[in-house]
């Protein structure tokens, strides 16, 4: 009966608030990323999982997070990222030669 007396409906309520928060903050770095996507598919030329894969391998040998990386290119007018040569005309657009 401990638990149920510490909280209270003010605990619950900002337990809720704050879950709320949370999700707000994931979907903003959502519509980032998803903007980032769009900047590259376009200035590379390739498509949306192309895209997300040179945003992702350029985050990660910058040691930077995806969201970080994202944002930077969406404000910037210009796109310094190297373009992976695994996706150069390749039709399939984000797939791999993995097997």
């Amino acid at each position: 009966m401990g638990d149920a007396t510490e909280r209270g409906p003010l605990s619950d309520t900002e337990f809720w608030r704050t879950r709320a928060e949370e999700l707000q903050t994931a979907l903003d770095s959502r519509v980032v990323i998803e903007q980032a996507k769009g900047v590259l598919a376009q200035r590379f030329g390739c498509g949306p999982p192309a895209a997300f894969e040179i945003l992702r391998r350029n985050a990660r040998s910058s040691r930077r997070s995806i969201h970080e990386l994202a944002a930077e290119i969406v404000q910037s007018a210009s796109t310094t990222l190297k373009n992976d040569p695994i996706f150069e005309g390749d039709e399939r657009q984000g797939e791999t030669d993995g097997q």
